[in-house]
């Protein structure tokens, strides 16, 4: 007797379609970018209708704006990953910094994080979600050794714009052809300069 197939929660399905959406575009929006790609070839791609991607987004932006999203929530995952509470204030600094240059070394990224997304969505949207993600493990990794003396005491915004700037700028460079090892090691030195005591 043949087996019928396992019934599908709402839920289940909506995660599913959403992820096939995410794939599909994501892939599109890196290989050809953002004004390149059209919506009917994101739901070919993905299997599925226009209507159910409309179901889900508003429009192509907003899907666009959901695919960054799951990006820079990604970044800070790894970057969170590498620094455990057990580095010093100093070393998670360094260690972050490193995580977010191989992070950022996944293909098609910098182009989604830096690149298209500021042009899509404009610098405010792009900031207030760097500021949930990675620029918010920045913030909280300088706040830290603020607070356990290991860094000089600065203002902690700016501090944290200006060197997320730096680490983004040297992001760029890299995928661009740049050697990996010398934008770490001038990011590193930036970060021993901060520091209390710093070894010379």
């Amino acid at each position: 007797m043949q087996q019928k197939a396992p019934h599908r929660s709402n839920r289940e399905r909506t995660e599913t379609t959403r992820a096939a959406l995410f794939a599909a575009a994501r892939k599109l929006f890196t290989e050809k970018s953002y004004a390149e790609t059209a919506t009917p070839e994101i739901v070919a791609a993905a299997g599925l209708t226009r209507g159910a991607l409309y179901h889900h987004f508003s429009d192509k932006q907003a899907l666009f704006r959901a695919v960054v999203e799951q990006e820079a929530a990604s970044v800070a995952e790894e970057i969170e990953r590498a620094t455990p509470a057990s580095l010093s204030a100093r070393d998670a600094l360094i260690k972050g910094g490193e995580a977010f240059l191989a992070a950022m070394a996944v293909p098609g990224r910098t182009r989604l994080l830096l690149l298209d997304g500021p042009a899509v969505l404009g610098r405010a949207v792009m900031d207030a979600i760097d500021a949930e993600h990675g620029a918010r493990t920045l913030r909280v990794g300088l706040a830290i050794a603020m607070r356990e003396e290991a860094v000089k005491k600065l203002p902690l915004d700016a501090l944290t714009a200006l060197l997320s700037a730096a680490f983004d700028r040297a992001a760029l460079a890299i995928e661009a052809g740049a050697a990996p090892q010398d934008y770490a090691a001038v990011l590193a030195a930036i970060i021993e300069g901060l520091c209390i005591d710093a070894p010379s």
